[in-house]
């Protein structure tokens, strides 16, 4: 092909230079030359690319042979493989026929054996028979009457030695449980740790300068009291320098005030249509970051399947406080302190990791209740369909309701440890302690009381009176006349439980 495709070029080559000289006599001996110049490129273009052809060709047959040679040498190991492996399956066989023989000489012993065993076995239950024959004819009692009679005297013996050990058990628990309980109190709070917050009614918001201060105030205050009205908190712009103080108990209501504020001021426009627009926005973006929290946290500690309403309230925990102390953070606390007490005692983590992150979702309702935190937490969670035993130890972690779970003594004592640990709340010791004595004294002044206890850190008044003095109509008004006089004369947070007893003792002496 490269030989035609020279001549074809080369004849190309001298027509044209034919045509050129014919038409052109003059110049007869330079076509001669041109003519016999192409021929001697011509000739030495095509000694080229015979050269080029022929080194392509040996090595194409080279790399042909080397792939030759590579698959031989592989067909040979494999050969080699092959011929192994029949070796060992050889090996194999002859070893499985050889086992195969000494098993079934091995089971023809094993035959003549049990057949030796079967004739002594005969044999010896004629002995038997004879022997309880005779027995029987000394006793005067069948072998049945024998048999019950022992069986009566072992259930008896096998009684009182399981009592005994019941007790001794009993015993070793008695003291044993005390010890054992703080170990895993302990190892639980050192095996949890998480930052303490503490937050206060107020936020402080920074300004560049007091000229900002006559913008947010506005004309005759328009401005601060559509902001005020809008978002809920009380506005305070005094003296300050650069700042003005958010006040509200409502840590939603602050944040959004302060979101607010920091737009109004940055963007610069700030009148009446304008706060209650942002006011508007800013809210919902603070109900997207409720669900946000919300769902954070519960991946954050393996919890799946919670209803997006109650991953809701989880993320509004964030925005609300107990005593200074924040609320998901306290939540989130007592969720790694029950899983890892629960793990301790052989109980399910994630159950009891559960319970404890949902243990106070009473504080945070959309709607008010009459309720205590904990009956209304244990409502919510029944109407988002958790288990019945996570219910009883939200509603039972306060002994509102009995408990009828070990979840509920676990969440218990791990929301205790949360809010009881040094520095989580800011309640001033002693202030609780007054408050918790002022309780008891204001009962004390009613006649007939004889004793008074604050339990459940303040939560329920117990009165004992005295049944020689008080009936129970009485015992009845005595009940409402206290708590009204508590919600008349005293500050409390939630609500206090006031319970009045009465009781007859009949004592006598034996001599």
């Amino acid at each position: 092909m490269i030989e035609v495709v020279i001549a074809s070029i080369v004849c190309l080559l001298i027509g044209g230079l034919a045509a050129y000289f014919v038409s052109k006599p003059n110049f007869k001996t330079k076509y001669e030359q041109l003519v016999k110049d192409a021929e001697a490129e011509a000739e030495v273009i095509k000694k080229n690319k015979l050269i080029e052809v022929k080194e392509k060709f040996l090595n194409k047959k080279a790399e042909l042979e080397k792939e030759v040679s590579a698959r031989n040498q592989r067909i040979q190991q494999v050969e080699n493989k092959l011929k192994q492996r029949e070796l060992v399956l050889n090996q194999r066989q002859e070893e499985l026929l050889r086992k195969k023989l000494e098993a079934e000489a091995v089971k023809e012993n094993l035959e003549a054996q049990l057949g030796m065993i079967d004739k002594k076995k005969e044999e010896l239950d004629k002995l038997q028979q004879q022997e309880i024959e005779r027995l029987e004819a000394i006793a005067g009692l069948s072998a049945e009457e024998a048999k019950e009679r022992m069986v009566e005297s072992l259930k008896e013996e096998a009684k009182t030695q399981a009592q005994s050990y019941i007790n001794d058990i009993i015993d070793d628990a008695k003291l044993t449980a005390g010890k054992e309980a703080k170990r895993i109190v302990i190892q639980s709070i050192q095996r949890v740790a998480t930052e303490t917050a503490i937050e206060n009614s107020v936020t402080v918001f920074h300004i560049d300068s007091d000229e900002v201060k006559g913008r947010i105030i506005g004309r005759e205050g328009r401005n601060i009291r559509a902001l005020e009205a809008a978002t809920g908190v009380e506005i305070v712009v005094d003296d300050t320098p650069e700042a003005i103080v958010l006040s509200a108990f409502d840590p939603v209501r602050r944040e959004v005030a302060r979101l607010a504020l920091h737009q109004l001021v940055t963007d610069g426009r700030i009148h009446p249509a304008r706060i209650e627009e942002v006011v508007a926005k800013v809210r919902k973006q603070v109900e997207e970051e409720i669900i946000e929290t919300g769902k954070r946290t519960t991946i954050d500690l393996g919890i799946h399947g919670l209803h997006p309403d109650l991953v809701r309230i989880v993320g509004k925990m964030k925005y609300r406080s107990s005593y200074g102390q924040n609320l998901l953070q306290h939540s989130r606390e007592t969720a790694n302190l029950c899983a890892v007490m629960a793990a301790e005692l052989g109980l399910n983590p994630k159950k009891a990791k559960r319970a404890g992150l949902l243990h106070d979702i009473g504080k945070v309702p959309d709607e008010e209740s009459e309720l205590p935190h904990a009956l209304y937490g244990m409502k919510i969670a029944e109407k988002y369909k958790e288990k019945p035993d996570i219910c009883n130890a939200i509603g039972a972690h306060h002994d509102e309701v009995e408990m009828t779970s070990l979840l509920a003594p676990i969440v218990q004592v791990c929301d205790a440890i949360s809010g009881a640990r040094p520095g989580a709340r800011r309640e001033i010791v002693e202030a609780y302690i007054k408050r918790l004595n002022d309780l008891e004294q204001l009962a004390m002044t009613y006649p007939g009381v004889t004793k008074t206890y604050a339990i459940q850190a303040g939560r329920e008044l117990r009165v004992i009176v005295g049944a020689d003095k008080i009936d129970d109509k009485q015992t009845e008004s005595l009940s409402g006349e206290i708590a009204k006089k508590i919600q008349d004369e005293m500050t409390y947070p939630g609500q206090v439980k006031i319970t009045v007893i009465r009781e007859t003792r009949a004592v006598s002496y034996a001599k």
